[in-house]
């Protein structure tokens, strides 16, 4: 759902349904008018960045106590979540050039070390990591969602729509098979989102060079093999986000109906496909109309919110999600990449970045295009298997076959990274600092959920601690490196 939009119904009868239905469908023949017209901001060097963290108590357990914070931070760049637990952290819009990375380093540390300070005084530490090793089912239930009306509202249609208790069953390292009656384990899920602003006639080639390095990104940037005790996927929080909101019975699934948690199906050739694909696949979980005619006022010359497919769109979650958003009365698009799990530290979470942002410029701008030599199926296939296995993954790539993800990323596409940062601009002592780090964790093979599998075994097993003691003091020590901003791959594991 968009950020910070506000659900006032509570219940929805037929009538709303049906005029929901029509509204949608009103706002997607105005976008396509739009999309015609070119009505949209040009500008492609805009991009942000959103990141989810994790409020932990002293012992390293989750702090159910948001609220609080949120009102001892009194920063308005930090916003509710779903879970008591969660916080998130919206950063403005900023060019790619120059030594915009160094600088968005230098701010983030000093909002996140302020709200740090402020939030200490209500008893709580913040975490940025994929999924918190100490989350257990006692903090996944209802009484741990955030006040805002609008989580219990989305909880209560997920499972009208269901009918039934979730069934989360990961087999990784481990097995987990639970029920959940709510869609608490979903705030289990921290991550990081990165914007990227593009023009309507780009938009498909930047979907599919995303979609076709999701499995690339996952697997070097994995941060969370713990959940419930368990070690699962080395990026579990894919799996349980996908489970965690699936609002499909099992019959449903065996008619091949799709999850609203979604990697998609098809290589696009526009943005006009996905909201397409979003009217034709997926019923409205919120069918909350608005009072604006789109139509009429586009044809006045104003700029149309279109906020029932925005509000539509907020409910799917594509794991690439197109976005249409309207800033100071002017239209764009962005590719909101949701892949990254939060973590480990500021500085790695932008060295994520920049392999993204730089390999995404380079992919999407190639003559012979990589989506052009490679199916679908084998980049969702990518997807899972890098979520699965982490920098430890193989992973199919055009020409290569398949090949270690650490080694693919080293010979192949850290050197396309970095023409790409160089194609927007970016300093060249940024671009090799981080892009640095990611050729060191590969090297390595040390990322966020390796350096937390190896220490929980060390106090597991060498240490012969309990497992719950293991997994809190792992927690902690990865909570003290999180503050140094050192890279992962140069934290201790002793």
């Amino acid at each position: 759902m968009p950020v910070g939009q506000q659900v006032a119904a509570r219940t929805f009868s037929r009538e709303d349904r049906q005029r929901y239905r029509r509204k949608v469908r009103a706002c997607l023949d105005v976008f396509a008018r739009m999309l015609s017209e070119a009505r949209f901001n040009p500008e492609r060097r805009s991009f942000g960045l959103e990141i989810e963290l994790n409020l932990t108590a002293e012992d390293g357990d989750p702090a159910l106590v948001n609220a609080a914070a949120l009102e001892a931070i009194a920063d308005p760049s930090f916003q509710t979540e779903l879970g008591q637990f969660n916080v998130e952290i919206n950063v403005p819009p900023r060019l790619l050039e120059g030594g915009v990375f160094s600088e968005l380093e230098r701010d983030a540390r000093a909002s996140l070390n302020d709200a740090e300070e402020r939030a200490r005084t209500v008893g709580a530490h913040m975490m940025i990591i994929g999924i918190l090793p100490t989350i257990g089912a006692r903090h996944l239930r209802a009484e741990a969602f955030s006040a805002n009306p609008r989580y219990a509202l989305l909880n209560e249609q997920v499972f009208a729509a269901r009918g039934e208790d979730l069934e989360i069953s990961i087999t990784g390292v481990e097995r987990l098979f639970i029920h959940a009656d709510t869609i608490a384990p979903e705030a289990a899920c921290t991550s990081v989102q990165l914007h990227q602003q593009v023009e309507p006639d780009a938009f498909a080639r930047y979907w599919n060079a995303a979609q076709a390095i999701a499995g690339v990104q996952v697997a070097v940037a994995a941060n969370s093999p713990f959940f419930c005790g368990k070690e699962l996927w080395r990026e579990t929080r894919i799996a349980l986000f996908e489970q965690a909101t699936d609002t499909r019975p099992e019959e449903l699934k065996v008619q091949g109906v799709r999850p609203r948690v979604w990697f998609g199906e098809r290589w696009i050739t526009s943005i006009f496909d996905l909201f397409e694909e979003n009217v034709s696949y997926f019923p409205a979980l919120l069918p909350v109309v608005e009072d604006e005619d789109p139509l009429e006022t586009l044809e006045r010359g104003d700029v149309p919110r279109l906020g029932e497919m925005r509000l539509h769109n907020g409910t799917i979650y594509r794991w690439n999600r197109p976005i249409y958003d309207v800033v100071r009365d002017q239209p764009h698009l962005r590719v909101e990449n949701r892949v990254l799990p939060a973590g480990p530290t500021v500085v790695d979470i932008l060295a994520n970045a920049a392999f993204y942002y730089g390999l995404l410029r380079t992919l999407a701008e190639e003559d012979r295009p990589v989506w052009s030599q490679m199916s679908f199926l084998a980049a969702e296939e990518n997807f899972h298997a890098g979520a699965r296995d982490g920098i430890d993954a193989r992973l199919y790539w055009p020409g290569l076959g398949e090949v270690p993800a650490a080694e693919l990323v080293v010979r192949r596409l850290l050197p396309l990274a970095r023409d790409g940062l160089e194609g927007w601009g970016v300093s060249s002592e940024d671009a090799d600092r981080l892009l640095g780090i990611i050729e060191r964790r590969c090297v390595l093979l040390r990322n966020g959920a390796a350096w937390q599998s190896q220490v929980f075994h060390r106090l597991y097993e060498d240490k012969a601690m309990a497992r719950d003691e293991a997994l809190r003091q792992m927690t902690r020590r990865y909570r003290e490196h999180m503050h140094s901003n050192q890279p992962v791959h140069d934290w201790p594991t002793d």
